[in-house]
């Protein structure tokens, strides 16, 4: 695209500020928010391709959310579509901690914020494993893949010292062997 129309530009910014203003517990917890307005919401990728682009994501160093908010927007409206959408995901929340910071911070011990977190953390929770589960569905698809997936998840549990970033490269050199299949011509 070479003119990227305002509405367009709107609804990037409107759907990466909610996603990255309605979170509560960092990058991993506005996954399902992103996946409700990038899928459900605008439509701009199916669930195969946001599971694609969350992979990609967490292939690459720096915070999920600005990482999906930039391949998103561009996406959806090239250069300034990325920039609008990591603006929205960044700057709202960046302001709110810088003007709002010393507030925030002196209620951190209040009963009412503690019962508020109690509240949401196992909502959190559930959406995290409904975003797994959805993406589970779509990625697990056959005994390979079960096999990387299983394997993963053992490595997790008992070599919890070994660093994610291992089972991410690790998980696409093996995919590139096991699965680069050349297209017929």
């Amino acid at each position: 695209m070479a003119k990227h129309d305002s509405a367009a530009l709107r609804d990037l910014f409107l759907a990466f500020f909610r996603a990255s203003n309605f979170s509560y517990g960092g990058g991993p917890a506005m996954i399902p928010l992103m996946q409700a307005e990038i899928v459900k919401k605008y439509k701009w990728m199916s669930d195969d391709e946001f599971a694609d682009v969350l992979a990609i994501a967490n292939s690459l160093p720096a915070p999920i959310g600005t990482k999906m908010s930039g391949i998103v927007g561009y996406r959806v409206a090239g250069w300034s579509g990325a920039f609008v959408a990591t603006a929205a995901t960044l700057v709202p929340t960046a302001l709110i901690m810088i003007f709002l910071g010393s507030i925030i911070l002196g209620f951190a011990d209040s009963p009412q914020l503690q019962a508020m977190l109690q509240g949401v953390r196992p909502v959190v929770v559930v959406l995290l494993a409904q975003t797994a589960f959805d993406m589970g569905k779509k990625s697990l698809r056959d005994k390979t893949t079960w096999a990387f997936g299983l394997t993963a998840l053992v490595i997790m549990l008992f070599l919890s010292w070994l660093h994610p970033a291992f089972l991410v490269v690790t998980s696409m050199l093996l995919g590139i062997a096991l699965f680069n299949r050349k297209k017929p011509a």
